[in-house]
């Protein structure tokens, strides 16, 4: 296999770290880097000063501070209040401008460009002209040749957006991916249900709410926001069956999965992954989730948790929540969205691009012994 360089982009409006767990592309910025850099390969990481990549990538070069995030967005508490950003604010044109500069210093012939933003970071891919690749599409503001998938939901979901009726050759899904040592399995369950994301409407806390009133249980949610919120519709913060608790950290959050009866994802719109899922299911804690968007993907209606359409459905699948194995949700989870699974995915995708600075599509592969990449793991 070819030794790839990669240059990753973190974010302009949050240092890359670990603790930051709320942020979702935090984390898979950071695991990503794991990934490649468990291959061999190079990688230069552009991100803001405080940032931690440890021994996951051959650089760290810092492109903003601080300072920087302070002057753009005041000092806020980012456990309870949603991450501020703006592609056009003072942050992000600070960090385009740097990182713009640094990759030019250090770029070379057949070097990746790697872009977890989307849109958000596409001055840097047209300043600095290198294939480019969006490593983990979640969102709709798609820009490049070279888009990888959270799920075939949130594929076809773009695809229909951007009306485009025929399939690309260098696209992919890849899911998202998780160290099973964040989250230890544990098959002894507490008595309480768990709501764990941002607190807005469409998120489906209310319905979580309903829910667990309904069944007698107690809620803990968490994540950032309010219970009361007028412009969500919320009106939580009276309700004696919910124990509130701001974001937390990677450890308390792995702690309130692994000892969940259950979690409760009733995502109303169409969840690119909604990866709380599959931590929870690493823990060991089955999901009870609606039936749209990624989650047809990553739960295993019966076996590692439960897909719902009603109220009652969701009603009785709480109370019939003992029927799933914490075993099975474990091994589903490690199985088919650990590093190490899904690093082999990333590999793949990685050397089928560089294939494309040699003889492209045609490229012949005499050592190939499997095509196992997209294979998935039932352990039920």
């Amino acid at each position: 296999m070819a030794h790839l360089r990669f240059h990753l982009l973190g974010l302009a409006h949050l240092e890359t770290h670990r603790n930051n767990s709320a942020c979702a592309y935090t984390q898979k910025t950071l695991k990503l880097a794991r990934m490649i850099k468990s291959y061999g390969h190079t990688v230069y990481f552009y991100g803001v000063e405080g940032s931690d990549l440890g021994d996951a990538c051959d650089a760290f070069v810092q492109v903003s501070t601080q300072d920087v995030l302070r002057q753009t967005y005041g000092e806020y508490d980012r456990s309870t209040t949603f991450f501020k950003h703006d592609p056009k604010d003072l942050a992000h044109t600070t960090f385009n401008q740097n990182a713009i500069a640094a990759i030019q210093e250090r770029k070379q012939p057949k070097d990746i460009l790697l872009c977890p933003m989307g849109n958000y970071q596409k001055p840097i891919a047209e300043a600095v002209n290198l294939l480019t690749v969006e490593p983990g599409i979640g969102y709709t503001g798609v820009f490049s040749k070279f888009r990888v998938f959270e799920s075939y939901a949130w594929m076809h979901y773009v695809y229909g957006l951007l009306k485009q009726n025929d399939g690309a050759w260098y696209d992919a899904v890849i899911p998202n991916y998780y160290d099973p040592k964040d989250f230890p399995y544990q098959p002894n369950k507490q008595d309480y249900l768990l709501y764990f994301g941002r607190i807005v409407h469409r998120k489906g806390v209310r319905l979580a709410s309903e829910v667990a009133k309904a069944t007698g249980h107690q809620l803990y949610v968490v994540g950032q926001g309010s219970l009361d919120n007028p412009a969500e519709g919320l009106s939580l913060g009276k309700e004696e069956h919910i124990v509130y608790h701001p974001a937390v950290g990677p450890e308390e959050r792995a702690r309130l999965l692994g000892n969940a009866k259950a979690v409760l994802v009733p995502t109303y719109y169409l969840e690119p992954f909604g990866g709380v899922n599959v931590e929870a299911q690493l823990c060991g804690t089955p999901v009870i989730t609606t039936d749209w968007g990624a989650f047809p993907e990553t739960v295993l209606h019966g076996k590692t948790g439960y897909r719902c359409r009603t109220f009652e459905e969701f009603c009785w699948a709480v109370n019939n929540i003992w029927r799933i194995k914490p075993k099975n949700c474990h091994l589903w989870a490690v199985q088919n969205y650990s590093l190490d699974r899904v690093g082999k995915m990333y590999e793949e995708y990685f050397q089928r691009v560089y294939n494309l600075f040699e003889q492209g599509w045609y490229q012949p592969n005499p050592n190939r012994k499997e095509l196992a990449w997209l294979e998935r793991y039932y352990p039920i």
